[in-house]
């Protein structure tokens, strides 16, 4: 072989090399980028969600139902709603599906209740967007490219709202569900119960050690979610009521619910830590070893005290829409969760409900 067949054969080389490394560069990229897009709130919850032992059909003659297969091989919603939401609100919207649909297959279920996360499903309502990976397993068949109809769970925030007066869009909020907005601890901190000033003092800054609020001379670690997360919209609105919320340290943000409440129950790490999250989502949809819950003014977050107003932090899930979807199946099925029967549905899912049924 030659020195100029050498030569251009290493060129040829270097550029295959160069051309292997610009594709797999794009394809980590494109992985990130719909990775990011595919939001889900799946990523947040770590045990299986099933049926209640003493499950009952409530719902036996419901107008909200899909429609056929379409020629796109995509499946209609017919007049049952496009949904999307929040991580907290993933059950309740499973057991709307069992009611109405008859759907009862887990794979099924964790398929066609795919929630993209609350600032995600927000965008999604507001811009009118499909939620983007809603389908029925086993039918093979994705769901058409409606836009998404509903939002359940948290409430907007300050962004979103802006985001729907950009876009000339008119939110209607309709109760859904009561809960409780707690603060968390490890449960190996001697502090049992904080007052309402003590939390707010804590995370505008003002109070930096435990033994400021009757626990160790230890630094007080605490833990914040991203903007628009749904729980961060409640910690702004809902417990420090206008009073600024200091910015967290650097690596003091979790960006999943699980993953504040991992840290804040490690061994190793979160002994002196704080953090917040919903009671429901503590309770049903996450491993909580080592992790306790604050009273607030020596008030737990019982059932009994949320439905009565008592617990301080009392939080609410809403069923959203546009309201020019009054009419549409968005207004329908959120007055239908807000019915005697809707309500029963929502407390079968193991939520409280709004009012009292039997």
């Amino acid at each position: 072989m030659t020195r100029v067949n050498k030569e251009k054969k290493k060129t040829l080389v270097r550029a295959l090399c160069l051309a292997i490394a610009i594709v797999m560069v794009g394809l980590i990229i494109f992985t990130a980028i719909m990775s990011g897009a595919l939001a889900s709130s799946y990523d947040s919850i770590t045990h299986a969600i099933g049926t209640a032992d003493d499950w009952k059909r409530i719902v036996t003659d419901s107008k909200f139902k899909l429609a056929d297969i379409l020629p796109e091989t995509a499946i209609g919603y017919g007049t049952y709603p496009s949904l999307d939401g929040s991580t907290v609100s993933v059950p309740m919207a499973m057991e709307f599906a069992r009611q109405h649909l008859l759907m009862s297959a887990p794979e099924d279920l964790t398929s066609f209740v795919f929630f993209t996360t609350t600032h995600n499903a927000y965008v999604n309502l507001i811009e009118k967007k499909p939620n983007p990976a809603s389908k029925i397993y086993s039918a093979q068949s994705v769901m058409e490219d409606r836009p998404v109809d509903l939002f359940i769970g948290t409430e907007p925030s300050e962004d979103e709202l802006a985001l729907a007066k950009e876009n000339g869009v008119e939110l209607v909020k309709i109760p859904a569900a009561l809960d409780a907005f707690v603060f968390i601890v490890n449960a190996s901190n001697p502090v049992d119960s904080l007052t309402v000033e003590q939390i707010r003092s804590i995370y505008s800054g003002k109070i930096k050690n435990w033994k400021d609020v009757g626990g160790a001379d230890k630094n007080i670690d605490a833990y914040q979610r991203p903007a628009n997360s749904g729980s961060q919209t409640a910690m702004i609105n809902l417990v420090m009521n206008g009073e600024e919320l200091e910015g967290a340290k650097p690596n003091y943000i979790s960006s999943g619910m699980e993953s504040m409440v991992a840290t804040i129950g490690d061994y190793d790490n979160g002994e002196f830590a704080i953090g917040y999250t919903y009671l429901y989502y503590l309770n049903e949809l996450v491993d909580r070893e080592n992790v306790k819950v604050l009273a607030i003014d020596g008030i737990a977050p019982t059932a009994k005290n949320i439905q009565a107003s008592a617990y301080p932090f009392g939080a609410t899930y809403w069923a959203v829409y546009r309201a020019d979807d009054e009419t549409n199946a968005g207004g329908e099925f959120a007055r239908w969760i807000a019915s005697d029967e809707g309500q029963q549905c929502v407390a079968q899912a193991g939520y409280i409900p709004v009012k009292a049924v039997e």
